[in-house]
């Protein structure tokens, strides 16, 4: 089973918002999930981003892979370094 960090996408149309989630790597983008870390809303200025430091870091330690987009949200929170 692959464990994957991405994005779950939320809100109304032309209004999104996301959720970042810890799921198998074969489930849907909006099905289930095994841990919600923190959200992103793109919409707001500036931009609301949180993320929850050390659950992320814990399932990266553990092995789940983060998607593009994820990785660089993190890098913008300052959870990874790269």
């Amino acid at each position: 089973m692959s464990v994957r960090i991405r994005l779950k996408r939320l809100g109304a149309k032309k209004a999104p918002f996301y959720r970042i989630v810890v799921a198998d790597s074969r489930t849907a983008r909006n099905g289930k999930s095994i841990d919600e870390i923190g959200y992103y809303n793109p919409t707001t200025e500036p931009v609301d981003l949180k993320v929850d430091a050390d659950a992320a870091a814990k399932w990266i330690a553990n092995g789940a892979q983060p998607s593009d987009t994820v990785k660089a949200l993190l890098k913008k929170a300052g959870v990874i370094k790269d």
